[in-house]
């Protein structure tokens, strides 16, 4: 009996179905890719929307005693044009005023932040030469979004009843920030609607009048005690250090009062002869915070407007909002009898790092539903071992495309998560193919006298090519979505970098754990009726 020619492998398909078939190591890597993708799931930082990179920032010169005019004519204008060599900047506005210039730079979106603020810097400073005689030094501000979009907000307020007043709400407050800002991945905090202690100074002006003093007297004479302090240096015979200070001049309304501010026929004017000094909080800021909240037993009743303070708290870029919140939380519940005893009470009005959990988990529930869709469909159509086959390969894919994206520095955000959505459909197609043609050659006529391994690679590597191109097609209209400019292409930068991804992964798994998964699963079905036919053929 003349033995057939063994199957040649054609495509790359083919090629890895053979080399991973029978080898011991490639149940390893199955479970290497899977261990691999649960690390990246559970260590990828969290965030509700992805960050964008936008970068920008002002450069601030003042010129004493200068008009509008002379400004935008000699410092705005000069400075547009040298800015306008920088590379990457997409608009630049200027703007003069009143012994001051201020020119506001915005860089593409998308470009570095770091690198734009240094070459701004970098302008700026090479062309100090060229500024004219007068200005002062340039002050450079670059744009902190990264760190201006808080994760956490908490309203501190004074409980109904307590006597705790605006100074002594700030003072508890500062000292819980302190210990915030100190937590690891914590950009900053500020505090909104806060009132600092400070003397306050009202002057009456008609005995300003009668004494012939001007209000800038009065500030001068406040501002020498209060920031000039003696501080007297000098070296003893035998070379000891001997620094002599003073005890700070103001330290009561008393103090203040006592503020001489000029003299008037040779007897001192003391401050309190022309104003009244009050110890309070700081009255010439406007900018109050008020809260109202539900009663705990009555939902419907609502609490009367209480005065609070907001403490916000953003995170570093590309850093976990999750990790970084509960940190917050941490300390917020560390200090809760402390916070009681005082009779402040907190709110936290914002938590980004809770629903960007809830998001993150709420799509990876309704990925795992949709898996067991896919293999619940599959049962009917191609049968229960089958469907196992299929069903393994998406959790692969998906390991591999969350591992890719670590290693990248993504986050796992919203459109993270639906570039997998998207591509979930398209992912067990390859899979869905390599097991369909498989399922074929083994039911199909002359199956049973093949080698299960011919037969397996045989299968895999039929429908290599139209696979391969298939799937390269689904790629090329994905990948134009990552020449997508401005706000919209950096948001939706995750598709065309995942999708992908997940594809090439879907035809890498397809290929090299179907057939070997059909090995140890499935068997070749008995043809009885062939034999009952040859048999009859014979006797015939």
């Amino acid at each position: 009996m003349e033995k057939k020619n063994e199957y040649q492998v054609t495509d790359v398909a083919g090629k890895l179905a053979k080399g991973f078939l029978r080898n011991p190591l490639t149940a390893v890597l199955g479970v290497f890719l899977l261990m691999m993708g649960y690390l990246a799931l559970n260590v990828m930082p969290r965030e509700e929307d992805p960050q964008i990179a936008i970068s920008g920032g002002a450069v601030i010169i003042a010129m004493p005693g200068a008009s509008p005019k002379e400004i935008e004519n000699i410092i705005i204008n000069p400075l547009e044009r040298k800015l306008r060599e920088v590379r990457g900047i997409e608009h630049i506005y200027g703007m003069a005023m009143d012994n001051v210039g201020i020119v506001n730079v915005m860089y593409y979106i998308g470009e570095n932040r770091e690198d734009s603020n240094l070459k701004l810097y970098d302008k700026v400073m090479q062309n100090m030469d060229e500024m004219p005689k007068g200005v002062m030094q340039p002050l450079i501000k670059p744009f902190d979004i990264d760190i201006d979009i808080p994760i956490v907000t908490v309203a501190f307020y004074p409980k109904e009843g307590s006597s705790v007043n605006d100074v002594m709400l700030f003072n508890k407050v500062r000292e819980i920030q302190q210990k915030l800002n100190a937590i690891d991945n914590v950009a900053k905090t500020t505090l909104k609607g806060a009132h600092k202690a400070q003397y306050n100074v009202e002057v009456d002006m008609g005995k300003l009048a009668a004494y012939n003093l001007s209000l800038g007297q009065i500030m001068k004479a406040v501002q020498s005690v209060a920031v000039d302090v003696p501080d007297v240096k000098g070296r003893t015979q035998d070379k000891k250090l001997v620094i002599f200070g003073v005890e700070n001049a103001i330290e009561s309304v008393k103090d203040v009062g006592n503020v001489i501010v000029a003299q008037y026929m040779g007897s001192p004017i003391y401050l309190k002869d022309v104003a009244t000094v009050t110890n309070g909080i700081d009255i010439q800021n406007f900018q109050d915070a008020q809260i109202q909240y539900k009663n705990d037993v009555e939902q419907t009743k609502m609490s009367p407007l209480t005065k609070q303070i907001t403490l916000t708290v953003a995170k570093l870029a590309g850093t976990n909002a999750v990790f970084v919140a509960d940190d917050v939380m941490k300390v917020l519940k560390a200090h809760e009898k402390e916070f009681a005893d005082a009779g402040i009470g907190y709110l936290v009005t914002r938590n980004y790092g809770h629903r960007a959990n809830e998001a993150v988990n709420e799509l990876m529930s309704h990925l795992i539903i949709t898996i067991f869709i896919i293999a619940f469909m599959l049962v009917f159509a191609l049968g229960w071992r089958e469907s196992i086959i299929v069903t393994f390969t998406v959790p692969a894919i998906l390991a591999i495309t969350l591992f890719v994206a670590y290693l990248s520095g993504q986050t796992i955000n919203r459109i993270t998560l639906f570039a997998f959505l998207l591509s979930l459909g398209l992912l067990v197609d390859a899979a869905i193919i390599v097991i369909e043609n498989i399922h074929r050659h083994l039911h199909s006529h002359g199956g049973e006298n093949k080698e299960m391994d011919e037969l397996l690679v045989e299968a895999t590597d039929e429908i290599g090519a139209p696979t391969n191109v298939a799937t390269l097609a689904i790629i090329m209209t994905m990948v134009p979505m990552a020449f997508v400019g401005g706000m919209m292409g950096s948001f939706m930068q995750p598709i065309p970098y995942n999708v992908p991804v997940a594809l090439l992964a879907s035809l890498v798994v397809a290929y090299i754990f179907t057939p070997y998964l059909s090995l140890k699963l499935l068997k070749k079905p008995k043809h009885p009726h062939h034999h009952h036919h040859d048999v009859q053929k014979g006797e015939y």
